[in-house]
């Protein structure tokens, strides 16, 4: 069993009134560990610094250790990220350290955000299981461990406590374990920890629970939802990723039939969603992300209940970049020419406008599609460096001074709207965001989703 060495407040099954918890959050005595220091790990370690000036995060890179030490964010294209860590780190509310177990011992507020990854269809939750022998290793009587990674359900009560419990010695009930999922989103990631939406939290137990909620009452502006338990708050998070994954999946497919239907299917789903019961999303090229593509791979695999819904989803939502690159043919072809003797380039790479990812990417699905073809691409991305990635990259200033047959819109970044169009000479356009319809002026486009309002046998327009 380990013991912390220095006189700390706890928040789990402690002495203290509520009130006071409070002011030993807020005045540091609650020293908090936040495990993993990405995306979305940083920006909470920087939050929770804020509120309590008193934050330690752990990270195993230890080049994002020594950057966070030296007051440098290493996270790009999150507003006020890097002066909030320039602040924290200059006042001490906030330091870094390359070993898990010290945070551990310190601190008497575990929050885990690190990410779980899905190889061939399989969660993985090894880094998981990583981080919570690290703390099981510091772990002492009071302390409240909170994991806001997005894990598969039961992953607390069934990984987590027991990880802690052999590794420190203590049983559940000595300490507490909640979920308290993250609801965040890239490039806006300080807003919604502030409290953007209500703070889910559930714990294994129901003093877990109550903790979490005092913590997270502190650190969020909007309202706590305490949910039944930890089980619970985990299908919350996986359910909000298995809901937009399935929704846009029926959007896409609805797409698909745009042709066939001889209609803008676009439009009919933004006017069936003036029904208050109805909310269909919008279809495009793909699904990208660390988020949607993966979570209903946290329902499909661990668990022996049929999910055929899921998988179909999963199927439909796959298969928009071959369908683009199909219509990309078809479009061609409308015009003249072959795919395999046309030089395409694709716009926007990034999984969404604005932010640097690339998991999961529909322009990159597509861009490889056509490599495997051996087709000439490229790609243009204001924001993405496209240097590992079989693709020759184009600066956007540069793209009017190549020939290219084709371009395919995957995705929609706001650089793209300056694009002189006119600079571009007998090109055909393949729009998967429904952005160019006021844009390209005189070259054939297809929109995916959109029908012809002139031909029922043509979905082309120029």
């Amino acid at each position: 069993m380990h013991t912390r060495t220095s006189d700390r407040y706890s928040l789990y099954e402690s002495s203290l009134e509520s009130t006071d918890q409070r002011s030993a959050l807020r005045n540091g005595d609650v020293p908090v560990a936040v495990y993993g220091l990405g995306k979305m790990g940083l920006p909470l370690a920087a939050v929770f610094a804020e509120v309590t000036g008193n934050t330690t995060g752990a990270d195993i890179d230890p080049s994002v250790v020594e950057s966070v030490n030296s007051g440098t964010c290493p996270v790009d294209g999150e507003p006020g990220l890097p002066e909030a860590i320039e602040t924290t780190v200059e006042d001490g509310s906030l330091s870094a350290v390359s070993d898990p177990t010290a945070a551990a011992t310190d601190a008497a507020i575990h929050v885990i955000i690190v990410p779980t990854l899905v190889e061939d269809g399989t969660p993985d939750l090894a880094t998981l299981r990583a981080v919570a022998e690290s703390i099981g290793r510091g772990l002492s009587p009071g302390d409240l461990v909170c994991v806001e990674s997005t894990v598969p359900p039961r992953t607390c009560r069934d990984v987590v406590v027991p990880v802690l419990e052999r590794e420190s010695e203590l049983e559940l009930g000595e300490f507490g374990v909640a979920f308290c999922p993250e609801r965040t989103s890239s490039g806006r990631a300080l807003k919604d920890i502030r409290g953007a939406y209500p703070k889910v939290v559930g714990g294994v137990d129901d003093e877990s629970t109550r903790a979490a909620s005092v913590l997270y009452d502190e650190v969020s502006n909007n309202e706590i939802h305490a949910v039944a338990d930890a089980t619970t708050a985990e299908c919350v998070k996986v359910f909000e990723g298995v809901y937009r994954d399935v929704n846009i999946a029926l959007a896409n497919e609805l797409a698909t039939m745009a042709d066939e239907l001889g209609t803008d299917v676009i439009e009919a789903i933004e006017t069936a969603n003036t029904q208050p019961y109805c909310d269909i999303h919008r279809p495009g090229p793909g699904v990208g992300g660390h988020c949607i593509p993966y979570y209903p791979y946290f329902l499909i695999e661990p668990f022996e209940t049929e999910t055929p819904l899921l998988r179909t989803a999963r199927d439909v939502n796959d298969s928009m970049p071959a369908f683009t690159v199909r219509k990309l043919r078809e479009a061609l072809a409308e015009n003249g020419r072959t795919v395999d003797d046309a030089s395409v380039v694709v716009l926007g790479v990034a999984y969404r406008p604005g932010v640097e990812e690339t998991r999961e990417s529909p322009g990159l699905a597509i861009a490889e599609l056509l490599d495997e073809r051996g087709i000439d691409v490229a790609a243009v991305d204001p924001i993405v460096e496209l240097e590992q990635y079989p693709v020759a990259e184009i600066a956007l200033d540069e793209l009017p001074e190549h020939d290219f047959d084709a371009v395919v819109l995957a995705t929609d970044h706001d650089e793209f709207e300056s694009l002189p169009w006119s600079a571009f000479e007998d090109v055909v356009v393949v729009d998967g965001r429904d952005a160019l319809s006021d844009r390209v002026d005189g070259h054939p486009v297809y929109t995916i989703g959109v029908g012809d309002p002139v031909s029922d046998d043509s979905n082309y327009s120029s």
